[in-house]
């Protein structure tokens, strides 16, 4: 009997291992004690799983518009775990911000944990992205896509919706020194202008004549 061949390159591979470096350094870093020497280790680890969950959800972005240009089709399957993995850091990124807001002694206040969210303009827009990025991981399995038809492409471009939201989630936070949330926003900015049909077609027209040559070589030979 023939050796099934493995389904995951090693591209895919490294995505997935990749995606849990930050999480595996924060658990390290309690591991060795570092968290302690921090004013407020929580606030540290829900700073660092929202940037987890910001840089995973630009690169899930940036799949589709790196094929477009440069024709790397072999980057279109890490779209859904890319976009998988954003949401659990998102998720984490808030249960941490809970614990650190509304946990007194042993019991949660509720009324804290309603202030801190909804009383905040940057929790309630963080908290939107995240309730947004919620059906789209629950949509992601063919089961779905195949019950929901033409609405399941149409419910997945609320990513792009999500993913303005958090840089709006992330000025707001950072209050003054917002040059890190800018240049994330203009990458966001960048991969949405790329997805316009019209600068769709200028680079996939500008990339056709490279990939037409070998096949009319071939064609030649």
């Amino acid at each position: 009997m023939a050796k099934r061949k493995s389904s995951w390159t090693p591209l895919q591979i490294a995505v997935h291992v990749g995606a849990f470096v930050p999480l595996l350094l924060i658990v390290w870093n309690f591991w060795q004690g570092n968290m302690a020497l921090l004013i407020n280790p929580f606030q540290d680890v829900t700073f660092r799983t929202g940037k987890a969950a910001l840089i995973l959800l630009l690169l899930s972005l940036a799949c589709t518009p790196l094929n477009i240009v440069f024709g790397w089709r072999q980057v279109l399957p890490l779209r859904k775990p890319l976009g998988l993995y954003a949401f659990m850091y998102g998720a984490l990124h808030f249960l941490i911000f809970i614990v650190d807001n509304g946990y007194i002694g042993s019991s949660v206040d509720l009324m804290a944990v309603y202030e801190a969210t909804f009383e905040k303009r940057f929790a309630l827009v963080g908290f939107a992205a995240l309730m947004i990025l919620l059906p789209l991981a629950i949509t992601s399995n063919q089961w779905s896509m195949r019950q929901l038809k033409k609405n399941w492409k149409r419910l997945h471009q609320l990513v792009y919706a999500a993913g303005i939201l958090v840089i709006i989630h992330f000025i707001w936070l950072v209050k003054s020194d917002i040059r890190e949330p800018l240049v994330y926003g203009a990458i966001l900015t960048l991969l949405l202008v790329v997805r316009i049909p019209l600068v769709r077609r200028f680079f996939v027209d500008l990339r056709s004549p490279k990939k037409n040559k070998p096949r009319i070589a071939a064609d030649n030979a």
